[in-house]
């Protein structure tokens, strides 16, 4: 059974690459979060881009993708407030 993108409705295919764009983004963010703007905004970003795929279609990539940003975004205000706490 071939599978083709180009056949599927647009919305359909926005809301799955919007999926896997959040997916994606949640893992940079965990990787960036030592770098507090850049962990902060690829997390948001990763949580937006859920979100509006999960309006239109309910799938578990979207899931994992806002909870692996909604983690991402965690570590990196973690790593904010220890970085203002040990700044003496």
């Amino acid at each position: 059974m071939d599978f083709d993108p180009a056949n599927l409705d647009p919305e359909l295919r926005f809301a799955r690459t919007y999926s896997i764009a959040s997916a994606a983004l949640g893992v940079i963010s965990l990787c960036a979060g030592l770098i507090p703007i850049c962990g902060g905004v690829t997390g948001v970003l990763g949580i937006v881009l859920g979100l509006i795929s999960l309006k239109t279609e309910n799938t578990k990539t979207a899931k994992a993708g806002i909870a692996i940003s909604s983690l991402g975004l965690l570590v990196t205000l973690v790593y904010i407030v220890v970085l203002l706490y040990f700044k003496k």
